[in-house]
């Protein structure tokens, strides 16, 4: 994994120093909110609905076991006792007072962590495929790539204040684990016919009121004009993105109106781009750049070593408990002998993506024992060891139990994805986590789970899309009626892995339901869903395709009440 230079650790504890200067004087009274906050901004800081709340960013969701702890020591000193891990790989921290914000930077500088660009109109923190430099089917190792993109884009001066805030998510594996298709910009790393490596560029995918997927605008870019795109991208979005609506500001909107004229745009000024490489202005990435960055992503010595000699051994445990946290947490692995597991962040009475310090500190002692000292965060709120021997998996799971980790229900009903929601967030029209809570105990049934299969349930408190509602198999939205909280219902959508498909939005199922209606809708639609597949192979989403829309209205429309009963949300 990275680790940061003397550059990068001088850059993040001036930053840091800068920022207890900024606090100092907004305490003292002699800088005001408004200042102060666009200051607090540029550093992860919000002003949420109780208290501040801080986003720290982990690029392309890779942790070392030193961060974790300094996470760990954050959540127990400074906040509540527990972090939030996001969909985009960040981890977010939401009661600490903000007279000790300029202490909990300090204490993320020192292990080389920060919130720089996680928040504001700005090239935001990158995210890659949680398996990446692990996977079998991997056409190349993507996270390179995300680091020169991190260092490239760190305070670019050009795109500090961009019309709206922009993401950018890379995949370098056949399936497509990073969600590119719902970015502003995805890139799919991939070789053209000559075996040269380059990627395929879409541009214009986004949640939010007006889903859409990303427009493949170049199939095939060569790996050096990486930098030199992507600036022309973002220069046209400069130019003609919208300044005057908030709604209307993000990149996919001009995509869409501009059509084909909007790759002209970027085509043309690529081109000028690079024109001016012969006076050495075109940012192209070197081979000897490639290979420096690259050298920090090897095999982690002590893993390289173990994958030359190991044989696995197995382990006499037949327990079904054993054999479902293997079915379902434990991934294969492209060295011989190793695996990745999941540490599930999925368990009965804690939000979904919602880790405790001692939790932390427990993911840290298991990165160390078993997987070379790193973790990585999934874009499905949950934690990945990616270096695990085979040989290990009994004696890990043990460990993981003990730490509520082996929760074995990756990718069913109950490893939601949800936001924080109206429980904390100023912008929610709903609370999504009591609603979560609810489902989780309604499908509490461990063999009723791996019947119904492999199902992605996203929940979202708002129309910002944080719980990525639109690419759920179903989608849960609250929304503001009148003053209460209701819940619109999805289906069909995808993020483009597991073999479900291309990435598409899911369709509304009609009229917002009550929160009390809403463990009986789901009920309902799983219901229907296991009354009419084909078998037991065949999935939720492809009974859904297969069906059509129509059974699964009807289905939640039974759950629907004619009267008011007392709320769930409480």
């Amino acid at each position: 994994m990275y680790r940061y230079s003397e550059f990068d650790h001088q850059f993040v504890r001036q930053r840091a120093a800068q920022f207890r200067d900024q606090l100092t004087r907004h305490l003292a009274g002699t800088l005001s909110a408004d200042d102060f906050g666009h200051m607090r901004r540029q550093n992860g800081w919000y002003v949420q609905r109780h208290a501040p709340m801080a986003r720290v960013a982990i690029p392309y969701g890779t942790l070392s076991s030193t961060q974790m702890r300094a996470l760990a020591r954050i959540a127990r000193n400074h906040d509540r006792g527990y972090g939030h891990f996001t969909t985009r790989t960040n981890i977010q921290f939401n009661w600490i007072p903000l007279e000790r914000a300029a202490d909990v930077m300090d204490e993320l500088a020192e292990v080389g962590m920060h919130g720089i660009q996680t928040c504001g109109n700005c090239i935001r923190n990158i995210t890659a495929d949680a398996f990446a430099g692990i996977a079998r089917d991997e056409v190349a190792d993507p996270r390179p790539f995300c680091e020169i993109m991190r260092q490239w884009s760190s305070l670019h001066p050009e795109f500090a204040a961009l019309p709206r805030k922009f993401k950018i998510a890379v995949n370098g594996a056949l399936e497509d684990r990073a969600a590119t298709a719902w970015y502003d910009v995805g890139l799919q790393l991939r070789r053209n016919e000559a075996g040269e490596l380059g990627f395929q560029v879409r541009v214009g995918g986004g949640m939010g009121r007006t889903p859409m997927i990303g427009s493949v605008i170049r199939e095939f870019l060569p790996w050096p004009q990486l930098l030199a795109y992507l600036e022309a991208v973002l220069r046209v979005y400069n130019e003609f993105g919208r300044r005057d609506n908030i709604w209307k500001a993000r990149i996919k909107v001009i995509v869409k109106a501009f059509g084909a004229e909007f790759t002209h745009k970027v085509e043309e000024e690529f081109a000028a781009i690079l024109g001016n490489d012969g006076d050495g202005v075109a940012p192209l990435i070197s081979e000897a750049e490639l290979a420096r960055v690259a050298a920090h992503f090897e095999t982690p010595k002590g893993v390289a070593d173990q994958a030359a000699s190991t044989s696995v051994v197995a382990s006499l445990d037949e327990s079904p408990a054993y054999r479902r946290w293997r079915q379902r947490n434990v991934h294969p692995h492209r060295l011989a002998g190793h695996c990745a597991v999941t540490l599930s962040l999925k368990r009965p009475g804690q939000a979904p993506g919602d880790t405790t310090d001692r939790q932390m500190d427990a993911a840290a002692e298991l990165a160390d024992h078993f997987s070379a000292g790193e973790l990585r965060v999934t874009h499905q709120q949950n934690l990945v060891l990616p270096w695990v021997r085979e040989a290990d998996l009994h004696r890990l799971w043990l460990e993981a139990r003990e730490s509520s980790f082996a929760t074995p229900n990756v990718g069913l009903l109950t490893d939601m994805i949800c936001c924080p929601g109206g429980d904390v967030c100023s912008l929610a029209n709903a609370r999504s986590i009591p609603v979560s809570a609810h489902i989780a105990e309604r499908f509490d049934d461990l063999d009723e789970l791996h019947d119904i299969g492999d199902i992605s349930l996203n929940i979202s408190g708002c129309i910002n899309s944080c719980g990525h509602h639109h690419s759920g198999h179903i989608g849960v939205l609250g929304v503001d009626k009148d003053g209460e909280e209701w819940y619109q219902v999805t289906l069909g959508g995808t993020d483009g892995a597991g073999g479900h498909g291309p990435a598409a939005p899911g369709r509304v199922l009609g009229p917002a339901f009550r929160d009390s209606e809403i463990p009986d809708v789901i009920e309902s639609l799983i219901e229907t869903y296991l009354a009419r597949r084909q078998g037991a192979g065949e999935r939720f989403i492809d009974t859904f395709r297969r069906l059509g829309v129509e059974p699964f209205r009807a289905a939640a429309n039974r759950a629907r009440r004619d009267v008011a009963e007392p709320a769930l949300v409480e």
